[in-house]
């Protein structure tokens, strides 16, 4: 894979070869002043004309020009099919002095960070299909160059199969301190293909907290940090997936950016012992609210959850999937559903009359017309809510049930 331009790695390199040409030099200085009786020709001088001793040792103090020492080692100079997303790596003995440039057929540089450290290009994005590219490497040293290198390498045609990438989230949306980041592919990614995706999707949070990527299926990946996202944090996040190798001959279809940002703190807790629901905003009790929960024969889910979707106004319809003795069509409304299975919290009037005393609902969190109005008009998508004492533990992958899962379980789902 190595070019022309590599620098030898038999005998001497250039420091080692001054001196010993200086000590060489020397000792002819030396031979002349013991053999001659008269004055010794200097090589600083280079001596009389027609003294060869002299001569000789001018020519020797002379150093060669400096020998090449870098090189471009991937990919191999002449490669084809090359992928997308591919990275150039180089060697060189004096990687800080060392820069790299790499070219398209029009002749423009091609945006792309240079790790000196790792002597390593990645590109910004994905190289064009199907086109050729120019390497350059040059090294300096204290403003002299001290060795270049060159290669080319061709990108692949364009793939047929393209896996399209989409984020849940858009920009500029506000979202609540437990909602979690959502990836989807159209096609499910094989394992040993995730930590390569995976390493491409990049979060920055200011402030910035400790997070990670959690694989909740193959077509499926969701981000959290450790704790709830801080209040008011300002969140940009990057999947860079286009030409990405995705398995079984798919790549993937393009790149996303989202711009977004958390509201502030607003967190609620029920408790099925007290029957009450306490609303916090930014860690300050703002209310207390009396519920009804799940009946015995279809319990409320005790964990946590957040909030996935809101409607003023619904149609809860079951006639289709339960018994017809228990099914049921009822209108709702200021629903907030927190599963996939069902479960809201809504504005129940019905059972206005049992909530802080009993449970009544078929497994919704049930309040008042009056503060299910109130809780509507203060939540926000990704809003928290943990529910405590059921008789059935919430089940994951039923809503967005990131947070019920601690943290050492939730970085088991990473691919790295």
């Amino acid at each position: 894979m190595d070019i022309s331009g590599i620098r030898s790695t038999g005998g001497f390199g250039p420091r080692r070869w001054r001196t010993l040409a200086a000590v060489a030099a020397a000792g002819i200085v030396l031979l002349s002043a013991g053999c001659s009786g008269g004055r010794s020709p200097s090589w600083q001088d280079g001596g009389s004309a027609g003294d060869g001793a002299g001569s000789g040792a001018a020519q020797s103090a002379s150093p060669p020009p400096p020998e090449s020492t870098v090189a471009v080692t991937s990919p191999e100079s002449g490669a084809t099919d090359v992928i997308a997303v591919t990275d150039v790596k180089y060697k060189s003995e004096d990687p800080e002095n060392t820069s790299l440039t790499v070219t398209g057929a029009d002749g423009k540089e091609v945006d792309g960070t240079l790790d000196k450290d790792d002597q390593v290009w990645h590109p910004s994005s994905a190289l064009a299909y199907g086109e050729t590219f120019t390497v350059k490497v040059n090294g300096t040293a204290s403003g002299d160059k001290i060795g270049t290198a060159s290669s080319t390498f061709t990108t692949m045609a364009k793939p047929s199969n393209l896996v399209r990438v989409s984020s849940f989230l858009g920009d500029n949306q506000t979202v609540g301190v437990g909602m979690p980041l959502i990836i989807k592919f159209g096609r499910s990614i094989p394992e040993s293909y995730r930590d390569d995706v995976q390493r491409r999707m990049t979060v920055t949070a200011k402030p910035a907290q400790e997070g990670i990527w959690h694989w909740i299926s193959p077509t499926e990946v969701h981000y959290r940090p450790k704790e709830y996202w801080k209040p008011y944090t300002k969140i940009f996040y990057k999947v860079q997936l286009a030409g990405v190798p995705m398995g079984d001959g798919w790549y993937g279809r393009s790149d996303l950016t989202v711009d977004m940002k958390i509201g502030r703190s607003f967190t609620m807790t029920v408790s099925n012992k007290t029957k009450k629901m306490t609303v916090k905003q930014d860690g300050t009790t703002i209310k207390t609210i009396p519920v009804s929960l799940g009946k015995k024969s279809t319990p409320s889910s005790s964990g946590t959850m957040v909030i996935i979707e809101k409607k003023r106004h619904t149609v809860f319809d079951t006639t289709d999937e339960l018994p017809k003795e228990d099914a049921y069509r009822t209108e709702i409304d200021y629903a907030q559903r927190i599963t996939w299975s069902g479960q809201f919290i809504h504005a129940a009037p019905w059972s206005e009359g049992v909530q802080g005393k009993e449970n009544v609902s078929h497994g919704c969190v049930n309040v008042s017309m009056k503060m299910g109005e109130w809780l509507f008009s203060r939540t926000l998508m990704g809003d928290p809510i943990t529910v405590s004492g059921t008789d059935r533990p919430l089940q994951n992958g039923n809503g967005w049930t990131d947070w019920n899962m601690s943290w050492s379980e939730y970085k088991k789902g990473s691919a790295i």
